[in-house]
């Protein structure tokens, strides 16, 4: 799993947040003041063995890109869906799946191609979006599960 360094602004503490972590409010470890990661907040990498758990568990919107390293428009996407992490942070959490590692949770949602985009809310799927989409196109969908 991924994790961020943020310091605090309070105290000026380095603290280490796990990424799967990071919507739930982190606190600073030395002084228990509230960190904010707007500006640092990544996508949460999920594999196979996290996947149902974390959408089930989700308090806020899901979107999931699932996606291969080895994929050109994949690559393309990755800048876009980093930014809309930072984007969309306390409103709907951004993860990824790496299908070419992970192929249990692609095949349960009959991913044929990537990247495919999953929208989950409330632990159910709500809409799904194949190909690379244009960061306004992206923005706009994010939109309406915010």
């Amino acid at each position: 799993m991924n994790s961020i360094v943020v310091a605090c602004n309070n105290c000026g503490t380095k603290n280490r947040i796990p990424a799967d972590k990071q919507h739930l409010g982190p606190k600073c470890g030395k002084c228990k003041t509230t960190i904010s990661i707007s500006t640092t907040a990544v996508p949460v990498e999920l594999d196979d063995s996290t996947f149902s758990g974390f959408i089930s568990r989700a308090s806020k919107p899901v979107m999931v890109d699932f996606f291969s390293p080895t994929c050109g428009p994949c690559r393309m996407l990755a800048p876009v869906i980093d930014s809309m992490a930072r984007k969309f942070y306390g409103r709907v959490i951004i993860a990824k799946l790496d299908t070419s590692r992970n192929q249990t949770a692609a095949t349960q949602y009959r991913i044929k191609g990537v990247p495919t985009l999953l929208f989950f809310k409330n632990g159910k799927l709500a809409d799904q979006v194949t190909g690379a989409l244009p960061e306004q196109e992206l923005t706009r969908l994010l939109e309406e599960y915010a």
